[in-house]
């Protein structure tokens, strides 16, 4: 299956050629954004002190990050003597946050479980809870709001079941993009480029852009994910025979290259701009993928990749994309077992990853050793998500994770 190079505009006639076209009930309902109290129940979970002296595995409710199953190990001795490096923020839900994004060092948004969705005018001191006029009480609920993107006051908000919204004016008004039923795969991630520009990916590996605000699209792959692996299925590359191609974990990096594991686990694949299909690498150890990600934000710099147990590796900078196998170094980090769902970069010597049951670990020498951060140590939950704004200065960072958890980093 091939994507269509063309541009697809809303109101002329699509056939089925067209791999992404958007839907033929063309309205755009532009709301005032408006203060709504959302009043989530909190899933009680156990105190991780006593959790750890049990076999768990903890599962990871995202489709940009799947936490490992676990095993039963003590967290590192000393644990109890590091340091605390990040504090909770307060946000006026209970639910799993997802994503986070800020267009100036005051204004951002965080978006998250059943709906929540909550802006900050002060870096992230205190949020406000925010609701879509557009969508009415019960049916703002059962989205699960993944990726929310902004760049000055352009921004977008992805959500699932699909759902895409727009605003051009920093989140006072949005409208709702419609998409077609023909989307190969479901939309798992969109970015704000600039003025009615964006990127968005699907879990089939499609990408699409669009410099209208969404009116139309233009792909930029032009082989599906099922196609390649079927082309690729004799050579030789671990788990691509007899394998539907949907990815999760999707990641760019800042110019623009893709990243993603199989649904399985047991195989990723890289996509660079100009290139007609993605390319399926072997993970080259038998335990599966969790998640994977660029040092320091860029494919040059290498790739990290996490594995079911709690490992970390990172690969050398410069590989060959071409490659079917990278070469991986695994990292000294002793997580008891627990899985580590995302990392990323400070500097570039500072490396923070995150995982099941809150734990956070440090690294200073660019990921080969790491040492335990007791932040969440007494919080209930898992972190889902690290992220770093560099633009905004070297401590603007944020941990993600569920019962509404935020944490703010402040330093040593």
């Amino acid at each position: 299956m091939l994507f269509t190079t063309c541009i697809l505009a809303i109101g002329l006639a699509t056939d089925s050629s067209f791999a992404f076209a958007p839907s033929s009930q063309n309205f755009q309902r532009t709301t005032t954004l408006s203060s709504a109290a959302t009043s989530e129940s909190s899933t009680n979970e156990e105190d991780r002190r006593s959790f750890v002296t049990k076999s768990a595995t903890t599962t990871a409710g995202v489709a940009l990050s799947t936490l490992a199953g676990t095993t039963s190990a003590p967290l590192p001795a000393e644990a109890a003597t590091k340091s605390k490096q990040w504090k909770q923020v307060k946000v006026p839900f209970d639910d799993t946050v997802y994503d986070i994004d800020f267009d100036t060092p005051t204004h951002g948004y965080v978006v998250g479980a059943r709906g929540s969705f909550a802006e900050t005018n002060d870096g992230g001191a205190t949020w406000e809870p925010r609701s879509f006029s557009n969508l009415d009480a019960e049916e703002e609920v059962t989205y699960r709001f993944q990726v929310v993107s902004f760049q000055d006051k352009e921004g977008w908000v992805l959500g699932k079941p699909t759902l895409l919204l727009h605003t051009k004016d920093g989140g006072n008004s949005w409208e709702r993009i419609p998409l077609s039923p023909k989307l190969p795969g479901e939309p798992t991630g969109i970015l704000a480029k600039g003025p009615n520009q964006a990127e968005m990916i699907t879990s089939s590996g499609a990408v699409y852009t669009t410099e209208n605000a969404g009116r139309n699209w233009k792909a930029q792959v032009q082989e599906t994910i099922d196609a390649t692996l079927n082309r690729v299925s004799s050579s030789g590359v671990s788990g691509a025979s007899f394998f539907t191609g949907s990815i999760v974990n999707e990641q760019r990096d800042s110019q623009g290259s893709y990243l993603a594991v199989s649904s399985r686990g047991n195989f990723f694949l890289t996509w660079q701009p100009g290139q007609d299909f993605w390319i399926p690498h072997n993970r080259g150890t038998p335990r599966r993928i969790q998640n994977m990600g660029f040092v320091r934000g860029d494919i040059k710099n290498g790739v990290w990749m996490t594995l079911n147990g709690g490992k970390l590796l990172t690969s050398e900078p410069g590989v060959d994309l071409n490659s079917e196998e990278f070469p991986f170094v695994e990292a000294n980090i002793k997580t008891g077992g627990y899985g580590i769902t995302d990392v990323a970069w400070r500097s570039d010597d500072e490396v923070w990853a995150v995982g099941g049951s809150n734990t956070m670990y440090v690294s200073k020498d660019n990921g080969k050793n790491f040492i335990f951060d007791k932040s969440a140590n007494d919080i209930p939950g898992n972190l889902y998500n690290v992220k770093f704004f560099p633009e905004f200065g070297s401590d603007m960072g944020w941990a993600l994770g569920s019962n509404g958890l935020l944490l703010k980093f402040v330093g040593a």
